[in-house]
């Protein structure tokens, strides 16, 4: 196995690790917060130094559990990104979507809860469709000459989307580079318009669920029964996210990807990882943990290098179970109530 590798984001001279510890579902949810922590301190040890979350993991207590974690590290040896967007706090007519009231509000508490005076990169965490693009961008703008963001991302946004937010993003003089995009092996929907543009524009996608959701780890099995404790059993959000993976079909196909792993002295999620990352437009993936051991594993998949002989074998593998429709990068029509 390899140390941590790390690769510049979109078109900047920011670092950050290839590996990317992600809170979503755990932090101040799913697991102890004591277990988090140690998984962070896992993530560490394993030399991973991006941190992402968000203002809406846990209603924003996801973000407290992260910084109080990272208190004691030097700051400007880590990259911490949030972002904003779904509804937070009381959850008021004003307290979700990418209008400047909500965005400068939003900083501000972001930083409070991580116990920092910036993060590395904020990201609009879905589209708003809702407020004019260039009050959005403003907004950032603004974040950014205020010191409170050093770099500005998206998250699933389309092709038409990035292409416009680049345009004012330069018009404004900072920098858009990165979408934060859903992507693995069973989910391809972004590399037939997002990835080509994001490519040309200097824009690098971070990814989310490179392990479907833990379907790529190839413990669940065609027609058994879902292992207890497992994301597929988790009513609080896991199960809802998981579903369209455990069709008998795709988990047969996943476990053709078993003797590739093994030849390659892998486990599954670490060549799910490598996958991922075999794509030069992809800075980072992100794994979450509920233990500390999983992030300690996930890590070694840095620096993994597959040949062209192995992916036409996992595409094989694979075959039409992937999803590769671009329409479904798409972000909601209205804000979420």
């Amino acid at each position: 196995m390899t140390s941590m590798e790390f690769r510049y984001l979109g078109n900047s001279g920011l670092k950050i690790s290839e590996i990317i510890f992600g809170n979503w579902l755990t932090h101040a949810s799913q697991v102890e917060n004591d277990v988090a922590t140690a998984s962070v301190r896992a993530a560490l040890d394993a030399g991973i130094t991006t941190f992402d979350t968000a203002d809406a993991y846990a209603n924003t207590a996801a973000e407290q559990v992260l910084g109080d974690a990272l208190k004691d590290e030097r700051r400007a040896s880590l990259e911490i990104f949030t972002k904003v967007y779904w509804p937070t706090g009381p959850k008021g007519h004003n307290d979700v979507g990418l209008s400047r009231k909500h965005i400068m509000e939003s900083i501000d508490g972001s930083l409070t809860r991580l116990g920092t005076d910036y993060v590395d990169l904020y990201q609009a965490h879905r589209y708003d469709s809702e407020t004019p693009l260039e009050e959005t961008m403003q907004a950032f703008a603004d974040v950014v000459r205020a010191g409170k963001a050093l770099y500005i991302g998206v998250s699933e946004w389309n092709a038409e989307q990035l292409r416009a937010g680049h345009a004012l993003s330069k018009e404004l003089g900072f920098q858009l580079i990165s979408n934060q995009p859903q992507y693995s092996m069973l989910w391809r929907v972004i590399e037939e318009e997002v990835v080509p543009t994001s490519r040309e524009l200097g824009i690098s996608q971070i990814v989310w669920s490179p392990v479907a959701q833990g379907v790529l780890s190839g413990k669940y099995l065609p027609g058994a029964e879902l292992p207890q404790g497992s994301r597929a059993t988790d009513e609080k959000g896991g199960a809802d996210t998981i579903k369209r993976f455990l069709d008998d079909e795709v988990l047969t196909a996943v476990q053709q990807l078993k003797p590739i792993a093994d030849e390659l002295d892998l486990t599954m999620a670490q060549l799910a990882l490598a996958w991922v990352l075999h794509n030069d437009n992809i800075a980072g993936a992100i794994v979450g943990a509920s233990r500390p051991e999983q992030v300690t594993a996930n890590a070694a998949a840095a620096g993994v290098k597959l040949d062209d002989a192995i992916i036409a074998r996992i595409d094989e593998a694979i075959g039409s179970v992937a999803e590769t429709d671009p329409s479904k990068t798409v972000s909601p029509e209205s804000r979420p109530a």
